[in-house]
């Protein structure tokens, strides 16, 4: 189903009530911002509640200002991860180089966050909790356009209506697939699955990550906040769209590619088997054309995913969700042109930082021996000193005062 702007032309109605869907970061953010320009408010979430724990994400540039605007930066702070040292092994456990962890990344220390995902949900589910309706538990199964609104039907049976719909939930996003189709033209696979579950300390490691890599494969452990997060990352040529959703599939197919190696991978697959928390995926971006249609936009990785080799995902979500509902108040809820003016005003910075891939996947997916080998030499030749300016992309995008209807 297509959604199209039944207004029949001329003026459009200021959209006061907007249905989110998706309650993990760029929704919560969406619906502050909206919030507080003075719309009615409801998220749909289909998990049976907010997600907690989880892997450490990264806050850089411009996102910081977003963060900063909304009041949750002393918080987020006063919980972020102090990962102090990354070591890269190789074989059975050969050191290669052990830097700081921004050598690697490009984070600023002092400046740039890092906090577990659970931890961010959260802190932007604090600035709603009390002002935006949750429905959990559910999820949108259709919707239709009419002159005045969308009508939605959710997956528990209830029918609504409300002047918006924006999207939240996801690269798979569900919502995005009753209007634009199916994922595929917009599924950009970048040549890689990975997975990540918690596992015992089995190395006795704290505040630190530690990366083993052979041509086309990596397996790394995260320890902080006394958590062990495991990470396998390997080369695949194809989607493996058997394995998704189906647990077995995915421990299967991991068994098979991590066969013969080194180190401590064979515990870290072990572990994989009896592990309840695994979170499997391709990496991928999507890349669309347009972010809208109709009365329906597109945030966050639903509508841009750059990858987790950008290190960008969480940072374009919280300025494409603030730039989103910016737009809105500016155009007093003409959602045709406020729509318009969150496409051309974003689409640039989200661009900028869905190319840094390329960086990414050379420093922590080579895929051959000679790669794998330039990919040492750099790591030894990199200054043990942080970084005091992070990379231009993450700030690209001036970020526009909040609105204020004057």
């Amino acid at each position: 189903m297509t959604l199209t702007d039944a207004s029949g032309g001329g003026r459009v109605s200021p959209a006061r009530t907007v249905l989110v869907s998706g309650a993990s970061i760029a929704g919560p953010a969406v619906a502050y911002w909206l919030k507080r320009y003075g719309y009615e408010v409801t998220i749909v979430e289909k998990a049976p509640a907010p997600r907690g724990g989880g892997y450490a994400i990264d806050i850089r540039g411009t996102a910081l200002g977003v963060i900063e605007r909304m009041g949750l930066l002393p918080w987020l702070q006063e919980v972020q991860v102090h990962v102090n040292r990354s070591t890269f092994v190789e074989n059975d456990g050969d050191v290669v180089a052990t830097l700081r962890p921004q050598a690697v990344t490009g984070s600023v220390a002092g400046r740039d966050l890092e906090i577990r995902r659970g931890d961010l949900t959260e802190a932007l589910i604090s600035t709603v909790r009390d002002d935006v309706e949750f429905i959990f538990n559910d999820f949108i199964v259709g919707m239709n356009e009419t002159g005045h609104g969308v009508d939605v039907t959710f997956k528990s049976g209830t029918a609504r209506t409300f002047d918006l719909v924006i999207a939240a939930d996801g690269m798979h996003s569900h919502t995005r697939e009753l209007v634009f189709g199916p994922e595929q033209p917009f599924h950009r696979y970048i040549g890689y699955c990975f997975a990540i579950y918690t596992m015992d300390n089995i190395l006795d490691l704290k505040d630190e990550i530690v990366m083993w890599n052979d041509p086309g494969r990596a397996a790394a452990f995260y320890a902080a906040k006394n958590e062990v997060n495991a990470m396998l990352t390997w080369a695949q040529p194809e989607t493996p769209f058997h394995a998704f959703g189906d647990l077995q599939a995915q421990r299967d197919l991991i068994s098979e590619v991590y066969a013969g190696a080194g180190w401590v991978v064979p515990d870290m697959v072990a572990a994989l088997q009896k592990a309840d928390d695994v979170f499997f995926d391709a990496v991928a971006q999507i890349r669309m054309p347009r972010w809208t249609s109709g009365r329906l936009a597109l945030v966050g990785d639903a509508a841009h995913a750059p990858s987790f080799l950008t290190g960008q995902g969480t940072s374009t979500a919280l300025v494409s969700a603030y730039m989103l509902a910016l737009s809105l108040a500016r155009a007093n809820g003409d959602h045709v042109a406020a729509f318009a003016a969150y496409e051309r005003d974003t689409r640039g910075f989200v661009t900028a930082n869905q190319d840094l891939v390329g960086t990414g996947r050379a420093t922590l997916m080579p895929t051959t021996a000679e790669e794998l080998r330039k990919r040492d030499d750099r790591l030894r030749s990199l200054s043990e000193l942080p970084p005091t300016q992070g990379n231009p992309v993450h700030s690209s995008l001036v970020l526009p005062e909040p609105y204020t209807g004057r």
